[in-house]
């Protein structure tokens, strides 16, 4: 690493003449890094809703950084295998963790059962998450409202207080949000409001864990082609799934996943309390 590698270094007291010269100043910025290959090398990573959409191709992804990787699933145990299959091509390992997310005892246990097997843990991917479209608020029922809350809020805070308790300096977690957060739904109440929550949750949780040098970052997709879009609306609504965004496309895992692998690694050093929008095009304020 060049001079000035540092991030902490003092910088003293300097003046120059406009436009001023990079050379001489003290230290020097910094304005390269290393090679981007195997940017997590050696790196674990816990992936809720790993076995399938987002999760996998972050778990892919990840895989060829050199994370190894635990995901954390309900009960779609073909789709984990193939997870893991995929995983395990580019070389690295792939735990697998069945369990309703919705109750903190799961919660822990994917923690626990990542940390005994790998001996560590880097990186907490806060990606799974339900929907259920209705027409109405009235429509929504009070099991409904308090399960989503409790895969999509509740979870994440369960799982990063029992990971919070083996990261150290340098680990980060990411929650995966929604443009829904952003724009509202109208046929998605109590899950856009779960995702606004979660964008609240990471912007409070990164400042809470400045001063332990751990990052908390969000991702916030559109309209993303995997099994909760397929298994939630109805055909026609598949069918022209994304097609009114800008993009007039819906979008694939594969273009996601890059985002969190920005957030997972040094490359995002200087970023925590943010949001990433992966969306087709939609500008949103946050």
């Amino acid at each position: 690493m060049q001079e000035g590698g540092d991030k902490q270094a003092v910088r003293p007291r300097q003046r120059q003449r406009a436009p001023g010269q990079e050379k001489r100043m003290r230290p020097l910025p910094v304005s390269s890094r290393r090679k981007p290959e195997f940017r997590l090398a050696n790196k674990v990573a816990l992936i809720t809703g790993g076995d399938s959409g987002i999760g996998r191709a972050v778990a892919i992804a990840f895989a060829q950084e050199g994370c190894d990787v635990a995901i954390a699933y309900w009960n779609e145990h073909a789709d984990a295998r193939d997870t893991q299959v995929l995983v395990e091509a580019e070389g690295r390992e792939c735990l697998l963790l069945p369990g309703d997310l919705a109750g903190r005892a799961a919660c822990v246990r994917a923690v626990r059962k990542t940390v005994e097997h790998f001996g560590k843990l880097h990186i907490l991917v806060n990606n799974a998450g339900m929907h259920t479209p209705q027409e109405t608020l009235e429509s929504i029922s009070e099991r409904q409202l308090k399960r989503t809350f409790a895969v999509n809020v509740f979870a994440c805070f369960h799982l990063a207080q029992e990971a919070l308790k083996v990261m150290k300096r340098g680990a980060c977690i990411i929650q995966t949000t929604s443009v829904t957060a952003y724009r509202g739904s109208a046929q998605l109440i109590d899950y856009a409001a779960t995702k606004g929550a979660l964008v609240s949750f990471t912007r409070s949780l990164s400042a809470a864990l400045l001063d332990r040098g751990i990052r908390v970052n969000a991702v916030a997709p559109g309209p993303v082609w995997t099994p909760l879009i397929a298994s939630s609306f109805a055909p026609k609504k598949v069918a022209e799934f994304g097609s009114d965004s800008p993009m007039k496309r819906v979008g694939q895992p594969e273009e996601i996943a890059p985002c969190y692998v920005f957030l997972a690694c040094e490359d995002s050093s200087f970023m925590t309390g943010q949001v990433l929008h992966p969306n087709g095009g939609e500008v949103v304020n946050g």
